[in-house]
């Protein structure tokens, strides 16, 4: 593979993760005036949230035997559009203050994220093998920084007064016409596995690492769905899974709920809480620039307890800061300490790159489950509680997530050629 041609998938992968970002927080940054537009409380709104988490929860484990049939160009683009159709309904729907049909646009837009999560994700582990170096919290990063401009933009149109139909609208046209011209520049598919040099994959002494790419993994219909589904049965992986679960209700409860309990907690304006929630997602963006570094350099599972730790003491600090100065500085830490859960997680479960598609399915999965669901369950308890205290239940995760933080150590290389061996049927 020429270096251009992994340098433009690089730059198309970043690309296409920062519209993920953008599409998601244009959404996230106004729940309040969703909120108060349809005349919902907490727990109500928590109930048409888990519409679109539901919507998530039934694509993703069918996300990678989708890749390994049609690639992970298409299916960002599949994934793409549907976000892009629910994000006009939901506009419909707030226009005529309907909330059936929020619903019916939030499952549509749920079920699309959910596709293009997975598909950017292998997508983006396929050009980190062929680069040889941690690349995928800069991946991540680029969904920070389009959750931050949404985040901004947000922030602005709220303080203007101008409708969340009318920007959800705009931000769906712009989304579709951006990801249909970068995942041009994707790795293209191919239908036989190709061996990269060592050199060029980061695999110490000298030898080949087999790489089978989504759709190029060269085998049935049926050999994929059998990769998808014994994966499932793979205790690495599913710890793994676990790693990222608190790592995802982490920052799935900030995107959802960081901005409502500022206005509700805080006593702050709607505007007021889109910039707390860009506070956090600029402190996660910054960190996941530079954190590849500190991977490479401490390992994984360093990286990982520093990060689970850091987020921990700033959502404590969120919720028991006295003004939103304190809670702000809560919020940096665990914007900070949010940032390389996920991606590591991804990184790790696509160590062997002849089971990538199967198993990030698997990890995105289980970590979707805590990034959709958690938070409107954390709705729920916020009708009993105030939705700042609620948000302590994510202690909890982040806890089971440092317990189980080592499975994300990297693959032995005969380990990874022993796995590989076996998936293609190799002797």
């Amino acid at each position: 593979m020429k270096p251009e041609q992994v340098n433009k998938a690089a730059i198309a992968t970043f690309v296409v993760f920062g519209i993920n970002g953008l599409a998601f927080a244009s959404w996230a940054a106004r729940i309040p005036a969703v909120t108060r537009v349809l005349g919902l409380n907490p727990g109500e709104m928590g109930a048409v949230l888990l519409t679109g988490a539901a919507g998530s929860v039934l694509a993703l484990p069918l996300a990678g035997t989708i890749v390994g049939r049609i690639g992970t160009a298409s299916t960002s683009r599949l994934g793409g559009s549907l976000a892009a159709i629910g994000a006009l309904v939901i506009s419909m729907a707030l226009l005529i203050t309907s909330v059936p049909i929020t619903v019916l646009g939030l499952f549509l837009f749920g079920v699309g994220i959910g596709l293009w999560d997975v598909s950017q994700n292998i997508e983006g582990a396929k050009v980190e093998r062929h680069l040889g170096r941690t690349i995928m919290p800069r991946f991540h990063a680029g969904f920070s920084g389009g959750a931050f401009v949404g985040a901004l933009l947000g922030a602005g149109m709220s303080s203007l007064n101008i409708s969340l139909s009318l920007h959800l609208s705009v931000i769906a046209v712009f989304v579709m016409v951006v990801l249909l011209l970068a995942t041009r520049n994707y790795l293209p598919e191919k239908r036989q596995a190709e061996l990269v040099p060592a050199a060029n994959t980061g695999v110490p002494g000298g030898e080949p690492a087999p790489v089978c790419d989504g759709a190029n993994s060269g085998g049935s219909k049926e050999t994929i769905t059998k990769r998808s589904s014994s994966a499932w049965r793979e205790p690495r992986t599913v710890m793994i899974g676990l790693v990222v679960l608190g790592a995802a209700l982490t920052e799935g409860a900030a995107n959802d709920w960081i901005a409502k309990a500022s206005v509700d907690g805080l006593h702050t304006s709607e505007s007021a809480g889109a910039v707390m929630f860009a506070v956090f997602v600029a402190s996660m963006t910054i960190f996941r620039f530079v954190g590849g570094r500190y991977i490479d350099r401490f390992g994984r599972v360093p990286v990982l307890y520093a990060s689970l730790g850091a987020s921990l003491v700033g959502l404590v600090i969120f919720v028991f800061g006295p003004n939103i100065w304190v809670a702000g500085v809560g919020a940096v830490l665990w914007g900070t300490g949010a940032a390389m859960g996920f991606p590591m997680g991804m990184s790790a479960a696509a160590d062997d790159p002849t089971r990538a598609a199967a198993r990030v399915s698997v990890v995105s999965t289980i970590g979707y489950v805590a990034f959709l669901a958690g938070p409107p369950l954390l709705g729920f308890l916020g009708d009993h509680l105030s939705i700042r205290v609620a948000l302590l239940a994510i202690g909890v995760a982040i806890v089971a997530s440092i317990l189980t933080a080592p499975a994300a150590r990297p693959l032995p290389v005969a380990e990874r050629w022993a796995s590989g061996r076996s998936a293609s049927g190799g002797s």
